[in-house]
């Protein structure tokens, strides 16, 4: 990404800070945002004790956002994505609050599980436009040559809210109420924006990417519907149609953009046995206590944790297209392994490993994408890559569930453990070992 103009260090500093701020913004709303889906998730679950209902709150939890991803990368090109992220976080604490008002005059519990399944429709919704814009909004504010290191403290934060969610939230149901836990959502909310207000988007903002675009930088192919690079250009009567078509016929016709979705979305669905499915692995072959799942969970996020860490502290070996070859090879491989061990604490390392490895190859895939997609594309490209978590993972939970009734589990992580080294070897022949 060297097309940029050079940066004096007073500037690089500058736009490190606002960078840190976005993230510090982006990481409090979505502390309150995890909390309160795990609080109503448990809730359901407690109170319930209902398949069908735990089973519906997850669908509505993954499908909507699944559903608006794509537009709402579309949505993050043709509108200044420092007011949508707002207006996202502002709804969705809007639709929280109106749900906590609403509870006192539900007849009975029924009603209350019915209004919470469409509160969880709507800040699903929510959340699939707001990711889009997050991720297409760190190449405006941060230095080019900073990009992987801030995604991994983006990553790293995310595991970190992840693991302390989680307990949080059951902390506060035992000692308060659902009303309680929602409320947090709605005064994590503020301060959220509040400081995602102070952030200047100016520098870098979509009204000055053409300015700042890289000569060598991949240009829009032919019959778009738009010759400029600007996402400014609505005026054009380029309307939201035209732009999604334009947004997928660019995803396809961009060789690295193609591939790299494409290998994303291969990466999550082979991400399921080891990972989604770990829970059910422990039961089977370690004990299926307590104690036994929670140190696999915290195992998971301690290593994606420290994943994080890592990429924002070193920002990766030199080739980020070798970095990814080397966090697939090692992702697959503890996979691989993770099949073969009967010893639980040895499975307790590879399991931290595994996470570190997530972190990498889903940082590396990040940042590749900002850096190779065009600036006026990167919110439908962000749109995408989403859609391709939360399609590819439901996915691979419907395939890799019932088939782990039918063949050994481990089998099933060994196999795909080899697909995953296998696809990071590809990628280092791809490019040549660099």
């Amino acid at each position: 990404m060297g097309g940029y103009h050079l940066y004096t260090k007073d500037q690089k500093n500058r736009l490190i800070r606002r960078g840190i701020l976005f993230l510090v913004s982006q990481s409090i709303t979505l502390f309150g945002s995890t909390l309160t889906q795990m609080a109503v998730v448990w809730y359901v679950t407690l109170s319930t004790s209902s398949g069908a209902w735990t089973a519906a709150f997850s669908i509505c939890s993954y499908l909507p956002q699944f559903l608006i991803s794509i537009p709402g990368g579309v949505w993050a090109d043709r509108f200044p994505r420092k007011y949508l992220i707002i207006s996202a976080d502002l709804f969705t604490a809007l639709i929280t609050l109106t749900m906590i008002i609403l509870m006192p005059s539900l007849p009975d519990r029924q009603a209350l599980l019915a209004e919470l399944l469409i509160m969880s429709v709507f800040r699903s919704l929510f959340a699939g436009i707001q990711t889009p814009a997050v991720n297409a909004s760190i190449p405006q504010l941060v230095p080019p040559d900073s990009l992987l290191r801030f995604n991994g403290i983006n990553a790293g934060i995310q595991s970190l809210v992840q693991f302390a969610a989680p307990a949080a939230a059951g902390a506060v149901l035992s000692l308060g109420t659902l009303k309680t836990t929602l409320l947090i959502d709605v005064l994590t909310a503020i301060p959220g924006v509040l400081l995602l207000s102070a952030v200047p988007f100016s520098a870098r903002d979509s009204r000055l990417s053409c300015l700042f675009e890289s000569p060598g930088a991949s240009r829009l192919p032919e019959n778009t519907g738009s010759s400029l690079p600007c996402h400014r250009k609505r005026g054009s009567g380029q309307d939201f149609s035209s732009s999604l078509k334009a947004g997928v016929a660019y995803a396809f016709s961009h060789r690295s953009v193609r591939r790299l979705l494409i290998l994303y979305g291969c990466f999550v669905f082979l991400c399921v046995p080891a990972g989604f499915l770990s829970g059910l692995l422990v039961s089977r072959v370690y004990g299926g206590t307590y104690g036994y799942l929670t140190a696999a969970e915290l195992a998971g996020f301690a290593g994606m944790t420290a994943g994080g860490a890592l990429m924002g502290t070193l920002g990766g070996v030199p080739g980020q297209r070798k970095t990814l070859s080397i966090g697939l090879v090692l992702f697959g491989t503890m996979a691989f392994l993770m099949g073969m061990t009967p010893v639980f604490p040895v499975y307790l390392l590879l399991m931290f490993l595994y996470g570190i490895a997530l972190t990498v190859v889903q940082t590396t895939v990040t940042t590749l994408l900002q850096e190779c997609a065009d600036f006026s594309f990167q919110g439908r490209i962000f749109g995408l890559l989403s859609s391709m978590y939360s399609g590819f993972l439901p996915l691979g939970m419907a395939v890799f569930g019932p088939l782990s009734d039918l063949v050994p589990l481990q089998w099933i992580m060994i196999v795909s453990g080899i697909v995953l080294i296998c696809m990071g070897s590809s990628v280092r022949k791809d490019t040549g070992g660099q």
